[in-house]
């Protein structure tokens, strides 16, 4: 079993930065990759950015530029820097650890980007 638990959401303005984190918990040693995905209202979950174990990462190409994700394997914590937020990144962003026994998913935590 992993554990968890994403901060960081909140409202912003247009253009300005939020970071969001995540910190995992439990069975962290099986976890081969973090990654953050979104939902926004009456659209599917989307990946946003992902994280392998070795550092590799992946973006969805409406946050490249803009995004960056990247985790300290110390403190088993992937990071979401969000730079230049636009109203279009409203969304529940979650945190997703991709194990050898399967996913698991956080809470979420609320991103508002108010124009």
């Amino acid at each position: 079993q992993v554990q968890l638990v994403e901060s960081g959401g909140g409202l912003v303005q247009a253009g300005e930065s939020l970071r969001l984190s995540c910190t995992a918990s439990g069975s962290i040693f099986s976890i081969s990759a973090l990654g953050w995905y979104r939902q926004a209202p009456g659209k599917q979950r989307e990946l946003v950015a992902s994280i392998s174990r070795g550092g590799s990462t992946n973006y969805a190409d409406s946050v490249k530029g803009r995004f960056t994700i990247s985790r300290d394997n110390a403190k088993n914590t992937v990071y979401l820097q969000m730079n230049s937020l636009k109203p279009e990144d409203t969304a529940v962003y979650y945190c997703n650890a991709n194990t050898s026994r399967g996913g698991y998913w956080g809470h979420g935590t609320q991103v508002t980007v108010s124009s």
